[in-house]
């Protein structure tokens, strides 16, 4: 996406209409916040604040923490220094927290010998506010069958049985670690376009390498490098303040790039 130099850059990504964006609030909040794994800092001294009712790309070269602080929003495990909350608790805090964070590795892990009904009746028995209905639509719809062990699923079919089953427990926010990294262009395009109806109702962090995925459907960007937030912002308004400064188009990728090396757009 270019934005033309006479008029404002117009970030339009894909959404359901009808999405209320409630900035005033706050999504993810870290200060100072550390994880280390024996003598290794996988994360440390991260401060960042994220609003809640966005879509929020997360991007930064590897080893930059991405991981770590997407597994300690979601209360996968716990900080060694510092503090992070999530829609204003600690992450993992207890059932009805963990309810409210619905989560996809880049994996996707699943239960290969189990059928995706299967998974499906587990992940009720799991969440008590399932969507049974919900999940059992989007499967029809994705023409999955039920019947089918996960094992036997394409990479692209994987990865929409994981965001069923995050989604259908109905998340306030939905954490996805670069869930389409290993999909061919047709499965990842697929596969973003049921995270932006997601986005109709609930707060979405995606971390990706991908920058034009993140232009297809984020609205809020955060670049990670080494525990250090290096740019944060509306990407609509961060584009019209680069075109506006440089007198010339910027791109979503001029963005990153930049910030990522430091070097700064000229």
């Amino acid at each position: 996406m270019r934005c033309q130099p006479s008029t404002p850059c117009r970030h339009r990504p894909w959404r359901t209409t009808g999405f209320v964006n409630d900035s005033s609030k706050t999504l993810l909040a870290a200060s100072g916040l550390g994880k280390r794994y024996r003598r290794r800092w996988a994360l440390s001294d991260c401060t960042l604040e994220i609003p809640a009712g966005r879509v929020v790309g997360l991007v930064g070269p590897n080893g930059a923490g991405k991981t770590t602080l997407l597994h300690l929003a979601a209360g996968l495990i716990a900080p060694t220094t510092g503090m992070v909350e999530v829609l204003g608790e600690r992450p993992g805090d207890g059932p009805a927290q963990l309810g409210r964070v619905g989560f996809v590795a880049q994996d996707t892990p699943l239960y290969s010998g189990l059928s995706v009904a299967g998974h499906l009746r587990m992940a009720a028995y799991l969440n008590p506010g399932w969507d049974g209905e919900q999940a059992r639509r989007r499967i029809e719809q994705l023409g999955i069958d039920p019947r089918q062990r996960a094992g036997r699923l394409s990479g692209g079919q994987r990865a929409q049985l994981a965001l069923t089953l995050a989604i259908a427990k109905r998340p306030e926010l939905l954490i996805l670690d670069e869930p389409v990294a290993s999909l061919d262009p047709l499965a990842r395009r697929e596969f973003l376009r049921s995270v932006a109806g997601t986005a109709a109702r609930s707060s979405v962090v995606l971390s990706s390498h991908l920058v034009a995925d993140l232009e297809l459907i984020c609205d809020y960007l955060v670049v990670l490098v080494a525990s250090r937030v290096r740019l944060a912002g509306d990407i609509a308004a961060l584009l019209t303040s680069q075109r506006q400064r440089t007198g010339r188009p910027v791109t979503l990728d001029d963005l990153v790039v930049a910030s990522m090396s430091q070097t700064g757009l000229r």
